[in-house]
């Protein structure tokens, strides 16, 4: 069976809201700027909003020096948000509901594997993703109940032998097998932390996103939010996944290693238009990498070039 989206369904389109999503872990890079900058290009130049919201959902990771931090970068470079900041440490009980309906229906099952059983029996596609084989999905009460006194299970969505079809603004056409290409997937941790997954399309309806901007390496988690949002009863969103932007040695860039951080750009270039007009050029926004604020780029913003000039391009060399 193959279930097909070209963004949102059939009825007539809500506005355009776009969303800033940062992990407070760190400060901003070359790379979060470049998804950012282009989710309020194709935001703005549709007539739309854009929407902060702040993903925590790590708690050990995520630092509140870091939350002020993002917001005020966000600001210097002249990204401007329209509503939030939203986050996610607020949202336990939205997660919860969602978590229950599915459970409800008997969706949900507990899965008590080490990250190194995942290891040993996934089978990896598509470079580093690794796909569950269902060791625990035949479970029987008996048997997780013991299991579970030995230690605190994560609870996995069980997905059906299906294609999940959609066309991305940038990739194209895309299109994946949740049983062969992903596997039941994590909707909650061991910890009791609801899982990424889940968290962002319950978000991701609630502020009404309709437009996700992100990294080609989160590409190949859309089908999974789609099922997600199939089940709960929500509209898809439209996607554009961007390439990611990595060092001279192909190495993607890092809050953790501080790669092309926001102080180091604004040392380097010397203001926040030098900063944005150098990302847009590097990454084929701009025809230049003269300075420039996200409004002058707007004036001349084309979305329909994007598919030609980023497709097929899975990274960008920083320079």
């Amino acid at each position: 069976m193959t279930h097909v989206a070209s963004g949102t369904k059939a009825h007539p389109a809500p506005p355009v809201k776009g969303r800033f999503a940062p992990s407070p872990t760190g400060r901003m890079h070359a790379g979060n700027i470049f998804s950012a900058l282009l989710a309020w290009l194709i935001a703005k130049s549709q007539g739309g909003s854009i929407v902060l919201r702040i993903e925590d959902l790590d708690k050990e990771r995520s630092k509140p020096h870091f939350i002020d931090a993002v917001q005020r970068d966000f600001e210097t470079l002249g990204l401007f948000w329209d509503e939030g900041p939203y986050y996610q440490h607020d949202r336990d009980e939205a997660y919860a509901e969602a978590f229950d309906s599915l459970a409800k229906r008997g969706l949900i099952y507990p899965c008590f594997c080490t990250r190194a059983d995942l290891h040993a029996a996934s089978a990896p596609h598509h470079g580093e993703k690794l796909v569950y084989p269902g060791s625990c999905r035949a479970l029987g009460p008996d048997e997780q109940a013991r299991r579970a006194a030995r230690r605190a299970p994560a609870q996995r969505l069980v997905v059906p032998d299906e294609d999940i079809e959609f066309t991305d603004a940038i990739q194209g056409a895309y299109r994946q097998n949740l049983a062969t290409e992903c596997g039941d997937f994590l909707v909650r941790r061991s910890d009791g932390a609801f899982a990424y997954q889940l968290a962002v399309v319950v978000d991701d309806a609630a502020q009404g996103i309709t437009s996700v901007v992100r990294g080609v390496d989160l590409l190949c988690s859309t089908p999974q939010q789609m099922h997600l949002q199939n089940l709960l009863g929500f509209d898809h969103p439209a996607y554009a996944h961007v390439p990611l932007i990595v060092s001279a040695h192909d190495r993607r860039l890092s809050k953790r290693d501080h790669d092309a951080a926001i102080d180091a750009l604004l040392a380097r270039f010397g203001s926040p238009e030098a900063v944005i007009g150098h990302i847009a050029g590097t990454t084929g926004i701009a025809q230049t990498c003269d300075p420039a604020t996200p409004e002058e780029l707007l004036e001349g913003f084309d979305m329909r070039a994007l598919p030609e000039r980023l497709r097929d391009l899975e990274q960008i060399r920083w320079r």
